[in-house]
């Protein structure tokens, strides 16, 4: 009987029966229900007992601290949450530590694998191993990217190397019952340092992609995850994983894809394919007969045709590859119907082909980026640390050939393990002649011979029957069960019609289905799938098949098998990790449920039994960890000891030892010394660190003491060196100094003096000059005044005179009009006399007199009136003319009033307005020539000029298109009568057309009214014509132009009016139109729209737009330059720079 009290720790055993029970920790409390308290266990390397460790692990679970030390081995186990132990700050604190100061923590190891290359220069690798769900993939992310940030570079390789890892998952990993992100091939990432431990390449084996995986699942699962981001990116209806985002992960893809220099076409094309795949996956296959004989068609043309025309092939040739089957036979080939299931599989066998030659091609296009190939120059050999991310240990309830290839690699990875860690370590006790005791493990070497490595093995049988034609999956397990089923590690079926067989693995007995065993490890493509490849017109899915088109059909069956193909990388692999020093990380699952902070006992202690941690704990506390050569250790700890000289000038090296060992760890403590190496515990090898370190920073301080005194020292006379040549130098500068300011002083008071001197010699010789000027300025001044006053006189006398002269003028013509008015009265007045009497006579003469005389005052002054405002008339024109001057010109005004007589815009036809000034003349046409004013005018002589090659007829003949004449056409013009190849040349010609109509006043305004910007009216009208074309582009054109008005200026103004052109202005001009009535309601009537000419369409035009667009379109615009458009333009301006002159 059992007495326990309060506080007392008990274990509480289940006994369940169960495989995997163990008994629970607990604490004894004092309380009325009876309740039991869990013991809180801390970390103790004292336990050694499963159940202890298990408590251990759960107590730190629970405590949310995922990560626990067993010697230099981590165990990781899975949070199934995101815990904040992975920030920056957490890879400062583990940086160049060594393992042990800091809590357990996975960046510990990675520094501690990271010094270890650099301080004993030998590759190494970091073996992360566990069941699939216990987070391997996460564990090889947080290496690299903690490696990634300890070199310390920030280069673009190192992005690179950390932006290949998306690339891998999305491809290769999938979502599986067990795991959210499984990895469905391994990987060995190896990552090269130079010398300085900086990042300058990495490298990717991959293995054994789950291709399957491809075609079918089972429920809950997914295929690759890169076709579900592709497809939610897309419509977003596809499977949902929680915790993830489809879209963004894709986009985080396809960037890491840029990274990793894929192209958008090479992104494309892998798009393509995957899309093509999943059309191929939506194929139905519908049984038929045919000739006796069961043979398929596929249903659903819609999906077989998109994936052809993604694969780029003949749809028909797709048809036919899946149902049919070409057999050559003695030089004959033969074409054989294929049945529903044997269409599936060729089906599944053609997009596993693509899937997987995309993938390897993938690693290839990674590598190709991230791979540096070492220099032949650079003696030093780089470094590397290798990371094996390789799929977990898997039992499901339906195992298959990917089962079989997956647990063979964790068995020889276990066997690694169990090698490195128990037989070499043990075996090395044995040889060094230590004291030691050995420790039992469990060893899976037996099952690894059986699988793999012994005569008639389970590999070797089953690519024995895949090269036999007739193989099939039963005989092949009959001939497994026939060499093995003696073997303790094999378990055969228990009746001969069940299809399994058994293996005892060190993680457990796992079942294989045999069904489909042949054709996955054969992993070949039938002629037919090449033929088919060999036809797309896609360089893409040639250039991944092209080791396949390149194979002949013989070469082909020769091939090595897929279990071939894997075992001998592993063993590439195998070779690999043996010669580099290992780190190990064993992940443990905590629960089949992925639930954070839950714990299941039964799976972690099943996980911790045959991973053999138990007898790693053992060994780990016994052994000894840390072991040195006596060379190396005499040359790495001498400098404890003064006076120990190094390693090759001495011959006891193994006393050397004992006493560097002896007066740092003291001699009871638990060290060995062997025949040729020092076996010593971890903590040993730290306080020897740490001791050295102090010795090392000891001297180091010693070394730096003296260096910096030297160096003072040296300074110290450099700088009292320098100083007495500054001060030479100062000195002499400032002598210098003053003796330049002594001469600067005697050379002033020379100038001083001699200014003096010469000063008093100036003042003299000035007032003498000043003198001599005053007199002789007088002198002229007299002379030029009295020339001024005879002149004055002289003005005046005339002035005088011409006053004179001017009133004797008017009193003489005063004279002569009173005399000629007294002749006048006497002549009445003796006219009078002859009518009445002499005195009435002389009266009345008398009054008419006095009238004629009051007549002539007013006429008198009405002239005077007259002249008076005569003078203040041309004073106001002055100052009106100086006003306009200073006034700013309005073009539009000037237009309109030029060419108002051409009628306004609601003018009808043939109405114009009144002749602009200066042209009232052609108003008034004299009565003779009314009838005949509509007649042609009559040509020049041809003495003034030879018009023949300007006639109108001669030139349409030559030039028009279409039916068009010389003569009236009654039809609206629907093309230029000028051929123009622009198709905007054609519509400028109507255009121009048009406008020249509505500027003639023979084409009304549109009926309604845009206002136009009153800004554009004050814009210059050669302003807006180059804006409008632009003045670069019709420079020369218009310089040209110009040079010809100033050549037509040039001439006479004879010449001119009788020249051609005077003459064409003349007839544009003209008030009367040649258009008749009946055109210009055509015009109107007609669709004369112009496609991107808005503005004569949609609003009435002032004169100066208008004119604005002629010249632009029919000078500026080279194609329709032509002679008679230019003879017009040319008068229009001609009238124009007349009008301004």
């Amino acid at each position: 009987m059992v007495i326990l009290q309060q506080g007392d720790y008990v274990w509480l055993d289940h006994r369940t029966g169960r495989e995997f029970d163990v008994p629970v920790g607990a604490v004894v409390k004092l309380c009325d229900s009876g309740h039991i308290q869990l013991v809180n266990y801390k970390c103790s390397s004292t336990h050694q007992k499963e159940t202890g460790i298990l408590r251990n692990l759960l107590i730190r679970y629970n405590d949310r601290v995922i990560y626990t030390y067993t010697g230099s081995i981590l165990i990781a186990v899975n949070p199934y949450q995101l815990l904040p132990i992975y920030t920056a700050d957490q890879i400062r604190h583990y940086t160049n530590k060594k393992l042990g100061e800091m809590p357990p923590h996975l960046f510990g190891i990675a520094d501690n694998c990271y010094f270890s290359m650099q301080r004993n220069n030998k590759d190494q690798c970091c073996i992360i191993s566990g069941e699939s769900g216990a987070g391997k993939t996460e564990s090889t992310k947080l290496i690299l990217q903690f490696l990634a940030a300890i070199s310390g570079q920030h280069s673009w390789i190192e992005q690179q190397v950390l932006e290949a890892n998306p690339i891998l998952e999305a491809f290769g990993n999938a979502k599986t019952i067990r795991n959210d992100n499984s990895s469905r091939f391994g990987k060995y990432v190896d990552i090269h340092f130079n010398k300085r431990g900086a990042i300058e390449g990495a490298k990717i084996e991959q293995y054994l992609l789950e291709k399957s995986r491809v075609c079918r699942q089972v429920r809950e699962d997914q295929q690759n995850k890169f076709l579900y981001h592709a497809i939610d990116y897309g419509d977003g209806n596809c499977t949902v994983c929680e915790g993830r985002n489809d879209m963004k992960e894709y986009s985080s893809i396809l960037s890491a894809m840029k990274v990793l220099m894929f192209t958008d076409t090479e992104n494309w094309e892998i798009s393509k394919l995957l899309a093509a795949i999943l059309h191929m996956g939506n194929l139905r296959f519908e049984a038929r007969t045919l000739k006796n004989l069961d043979t398929c068609v596929v249903v659903g043309s819609p999906a077989l045709a998109k994936a052809a025309t993604l694969l780029e092939v003949d749809p028909q040739d797709v048809m036919t590859c899946l149902t049919t089957r070409t057999l050559i036979t003695r030089g004959e080939s033969v074409s054989t119907p294929l049945s529903v299931e044997q269409g599936l599989d060729v089906r599944d066998a053609f997009v596993k082909g693509i899937y997987g030659r995309l993938f390897v091609w993938i690693v290839d296009k990674i590598n190709a980026a991230i791979y540096r190939a070492p220099s032949t120059e650079n003696k030093t050999v780089r470094r590397s640390i290798g990371l094996l991310d390789i799929f977990g240990f898997e039992n499901f309830t339906i195992n298959s050939f990917e089962q079989l290839c997956i647990n063979f690699a964790n068995e020889n990875l276990q066997q690694f393990f169990v090698r490195h860690v128990f037989k070499l370590e043990q075996e090395e006790y044995n040889l060094e002649d230590i004291n030691w005791q050995h420790i039992e493990f469990t060893d899976n070497q037996d099952a690894l011979d059986m699988i793999a490595i012994k005569p008639m093995n389970i590999i070797s049988l089953i690519d024995e029957e895949s090269k036999f034609p007739k193989g099939t999956d039963a005989t092949m397990l009959n001939k497994l069960n026939s060499q093995h089923k003696l073997n303790t590690n094999y378990i055969p079926p228990k009746h001969s019609h069940e299809t399994q067989f058994g293996i005892q693995h060190f993680a457990g007995v796992v079942h294989y289905e045999t069904r489909g065993f042949l054709e996955k490890n054969r992993d070949s493509l039938h002629s037919d799938i090449i033929q088919l490849v060999h036809s797309s017109k896609n360089k893409f899915i040639k250039q991944i098949f092209q080791a396949d088109v390149a194979m002949g059909m013989e070469t082909r069956k020769r091939s090595p098998t897929l279990s071939n193909q894997f075992k001998r990388s592993l063993e590439l692999l195998m070779r690999t990790l043996s010669v580099c020093q290992p780190f190990f990380v064993r992940c443990i699952k905590p629960n089949e449920l992925k639930k954070p902070m839950m714990f299941d006992r039964g799976l972690c202690v099943r996980q911790l039994r045959y991973s053999g941690m138990m007898e790693t704990i053992r060994i780990r506390r016994a052994g000894y960890p840390i072991r040195y050569t006596f060379a190396e250790f005499v040359d790495r700890y001498r400098v404890l000891m003064p006076g120990v000289k190094p390693a090759y000038k001495q011959e006891d090296l193994r006393g050397t030892c004992q006493h560097i060992v002896a007066s740092v760890l003291q001699r009871d403590d638990d060290w060995q010394i062997g025949k040729t190496k020092i076996f010593l515990k971890d903590h040993h090898d730290m306080q020897l660190e740490i001791e050295r370190d102090k010795a090392i920073t000891d001297k180091v301080i010693l070394i730096q003491k003296t260096v910096r005194g030297q160096k003072e020292r040296t300074n110290f006379l450099r700088v009292r060196k320098a100083v007495t040549l500054i001060q030479r130098i100062w000195r002499g500068y400032i002598s210098r100094k003053h003796y330049t300011v002594m001469r600067a002083g005697f050379l002033r008071l020379q100038a001083l003096y001699r200014s003096r001197k010469l000063y008093l010699a100036y003042q003299a010789s000035r007032t003498r000059i000043t003198l001599l000027q005053a007199w002789c300025r007088g002198f002229l001044v007299r002379q030029t005044s009295s020339k001024c006053f005879h002149a004055v006189l002289t003005v005046q006398a005339y002035a005088r005179g011409m006053i004179a002269r001017r009133l004797f003028k008017h009193l003489r013509l005063e004279r002569e009009r009173r005399l000629e008015a007294k002749r006048q009265r006497l002549a009445e007045e003796e006219q009078l006399r002859n009518q009445m009497t002499a005195r009435r006579a002389r009266a009345e003469a008398e009054r008419k007199h006095q009238e004629l005389l009051a007549q002539l005052d007013q006429e008198q002054k009405e002239r005077e009136q007259a002249e008076r405002d005569e003078t203040r008339r041309k004073k106001e024109l002055l100052e009106q003319m100086e006003r306009e001057k200073q006034e700013p010109v309005n073009d539009s005004d000037m237009v309109d009033k030029m060419f108002g007589f051409l009628g306004s815009a609601n003018s009808l036809p043939n109405l114009e307005g009144e002749a602009p000034e200066g042209f009232e003349d052609l108003e008034k046409v004299p009565k003779q020539f009314e009838e005949v004013i509509d007649e042609p005018l009559p040509l020049p002589d041809d003495e003034e000029e030879d018009l023949s090659e300007y006639m109108f007829a001669k030139f349409a003949a030559t030039y028009f298109q279409g039916n068009a004449t010389h003569t009236y056409i009654r039809r609206p013009l629907k093309q230029p009568l000028l051929f123009h190849e622009d198709e905007g040349d054609q519509l400028a010609a109507l255009a121009v057309w048009i406008t020249v109509l509505r500027f003639m006043g023979d084409l009304p305004e549109p009926k309604y009214h845009i206002s136009i910007s009153k800004g554009s009216e004050k814009i210059p009208v050669m302003t807006k014509i180059y804006e409008t074309l632009g003045k670069r582009t019709y420079k020369r054109e218009l310089q040209a132009l110009q040079v010809d008005d100033e050549v037509r200026h040039s001439t006479t103004d004879v010449q001119k009016r009788n020249s051609v052109r005077h003459k064409l202005v003349s007839l544009t001009l003209k008030k009367k139109s040649k258009i008749t009535e009946e055109m210009t309601r055509r015009l109107t009537d007609s669709d004369y729209s112009l496609q991107g000419n808005s503005m004569l369409e949609d609003r009435p035009t002032s004169n100066l737009e208008k004119l604005h667009f002629i010249i632009g379109n029919g000078i500026l615009r080279p194609a329709l330059r032509s002679v008679q458009g230019k003879c017009i333009i040319v008068g229009i301006l001609e009238l124009l720079n007349v009008h301004f002159i």
